[in-house]
This record gives C-alpha cells, sequence and structure tokens, in this order.
C-alpha cells in the first residue's frame, strides 16, 4: 500500500502588483533621499567646496521634489509621504517667496538703477545705449567695462544720457564702472573690494539730497576662487540708517547661497524678490542655454519701495540686464 505524504510548502507568495509596489517604493526613496539633503543643506547654510555653485538649482530642486511627493502618496507608504511633504515644504519656504511679491506704492523720489555685465566689453554698444535711452536709468553699474568699451560707450552717445561717471575701468572681466544722470563723488574707504573692481559713489540728487550705489561684480565660486568669492560678499558694505545705499551688479550668486544671504541679513532686500520677479533667470543669456540661475541683483534697504524690476536680453553678453524702477523716501 502506497501513502503519499502531504508537506506544506512554506514561504510567500508575491504577485506582480506587490513587486511593483516595492520598486515604487525604492525609487520614491531613490528620489527623495537627495532632495531632502538638498533641502537641509540649503536650509542651514552648509554648502561648502564643490556644493557652492550648485546651490544656485534650488529653485529646480524644489519642483522636482514633487515628483517623490507624488509617488509616495501613489504607493501608500506614510513614512515615506511625511518625509517627501517635509522636504517640499522646506524647499517650498526657500524660492516661492520670490515669486509672490507684489509692485509698492510708487511713493518718495524716483530712482531708477540699471545693471549689466558687459562679458569683457563685448556686448552690443548700440543696444546698450538704446536701452538707457529707452528706460531712462538715473544710474548704470556696468561689469565687466573695459577701456575699449569705456570709448565706445562715449562715442555711442552714452554720455549725453548719462553725463557723470565713476570709473575703474581694467582689460577683461576686472572693470566696472558707475554712470549717473546727476554728479557722482566716489567713495573711498567705504569697504575693501575683494575680486573685480567694485567702485562705490555718492550721487547727488536734485532736491539735495543723496544715494550711495556700489557696483558689485564677485568673483565665481569655483576652484581657487571660492574662498575670495565668499570674502567679496562678506565684504559689502552693509546699509545704513543715515543714507540710502543700493548695491547693483553681478554677485556670482544666488538667493540660495548663504553668503549672499548674509549680504541680505546686513539690512537688504532683493528688488526683484520685492515684486515677485525673485526666479527669473539672468545667466547664462544669449546662448543654448536659457538663463536658469539668477546672480544679477538690484539690492535696497527695506525702507526702500520697488515699483517694478525688468529684465532684458543684450546681445552680446552672457548675463541680462536689469532695470529697477525704485522710489526713496
Amino acid at each position: 500500500m502506497n501513502t503519499m505524504t502531504e508537506q506544506a510548502v512554506g514561504g510567500e507568495i508575491v504577485t506582480p502588483k506587490r513587486r511593483s509596489r516595492r520598486v515604487l517604493r525604492g525609487l520614491v526613496w531613490l528620489l527623495l533621499i537627495p532632495c531632502a539633503l538638498w533641502a537641509v543643506v540649503r536650509a542651514a547654510g552648509l554648502e561648502h567646496s564643490f556644493a557652492t555653485p550648485f546651490m544656485a538649482a534650488t529653485p529646480y530642486i524644489a519642483a522636482s521634489s514633487l515628483v517623490p511627493l507624488a509617488l509616495a502618496a501613489l504607493v501608500r507608504s506614510r513614512t515615506a509621504l511625511a518625509a517627501a511633504v517635509a522636504t517640499s515644504t522646506l524647499l517650498a519656504f526657500s524660492v516661492l517667496p520670490r515669486a509672490i511679491g507684489s509692485a509698492e506704492a510708487a511713493v518718495g523720489r524716483p530712482l531708477r538703477v540699471l545693471s549689466v555685465n558687459l562679458l569683457f566689453g563685448s556686448a552690443d554698444v548700440e543696444e546698450v545705449v538704446g536701452l538707457v535711452r529707452r528706460m531712462k536709468p538715473d544710474v548704470f553699474s556696468a561689469q565687466e567695462l573695459t577701456p575699449g568699451m569705456v570709448d565706445r560707450l562715449e562715442a555711442a552717445g552714452l554720455s549725453g544720457l548719462l553725463p557723470y561717471s565713476a570709473l575703474e575701468d581694467a582689460p577683461g572681466a576686472q572693470g566696472t564702472g558707475i554712470y549717473g544722470r546727476y554728479p557722482l563723488k566716489p567713495l573711498h574707504g567705504l569697504f575693501t573690494p575683494i575680486g573685480h573692481n567694485m567702485p562705490a559713489a555718492s550721487m547727488e540728487l536734485p532736491d539735495g539730497s543723496s544715494v550711495e550705489v556700489v557696483a558689485v561684480h564677485t568673483y565665481t565660486p569655483l576652484g581657487r576662487q571660492l574662498s575670495a568669492w565668499e570674502a567679496g560678499l562678506d565684504a559689502l558694505p552693509g546699509s545704513s540708517p543715515d543714507v540710502v545705499r543700493v548695491l547693483a551688479g553681478d554677485f556670482n550668486a544666488s538667493l540660495d547661497h548663504a553668503a549672499m544671504r548674509r549680504v541680505l541679513d546686513r539690512g537688504y532686500v532683493s528688488a526683484a524678490d520685492r515684486v515677485g520677479n525673485g526666479l527669473t533667470g539672468t545667466w547664462p543669456a544669449n546662448g543654448r542655454l536659457f538663463p536658469f540661475i539668477t546672480i544679477d541683483h538690484v539690492l535696497v534697504p527695506d525702507r526702500v519701495n520697488v515699483v517694478d524690476l525688468s529684465v532684458h536680453d543684450v546681445p552680446g553678453t552672457d548675463h541680462r540686464a536689469l532695470l529697477a524702477d525704485l522710489r526713496v523716501p
């Protein structure tokens, strides 16, 4: 007589559906962990060395953090969903205020500030002077201002529009200058520039009051220039209760850099942020890539109203021009 022994087979039967869910959960964490680490580094200002230049991409990381958030909700992973919500919220608080400003009351003395990086003096001179003619700035911060560019701007009629100047032009990227509609008095000793030439000047307004303007152009935060870039930002003068001081130029930094936020902490606000234009890219322009990072700024004291800040393309340079329409109390 044959006997059959029935043996139970142990183990778990894994269906394709459950396997797919496990794969998705793994993908959630694979995408979420870099976003979470980025959010912590940005919030705590922990960027260092090679990571520093990449912090300018924070707005794009904030947008991409919504992908693991959606996947976590899809696979119903409570832990991953909580972590994804915290990450997206932290990044949103860092980024969204730049896009939700509003134009302020046009109360006070008008002051229009133009800033353009001229790319080694190769920007289209006629377009630059045409921009001055159309926008009617009271002061123009010109970075990468070469001696040849000074001559070409003069020949194109800039001095007829902005007859006063405080120039520290030089070959290559070193030169910087300030052109004004009203008399300019160079300010020596206001601060010690670290980086390219950064002239400062006091401009006397028609009512007898004055404003101070600093044309900013720091080094880029790459390689051996990184420490000098940070020191250059830290060296910029703070806001003053006695005079309206405006910093305008190529900071080579976005508001996602801790060093740039330290500048704001010294009594400034970004004019672009004030009017909800703080996420508009300014570099690289006129190339194969679209301007995806914001490293050009006009910084003003909190008591200055910002009516508008517009961004303009200028042929021949890889930076976009900024025109801030301000009202000085």
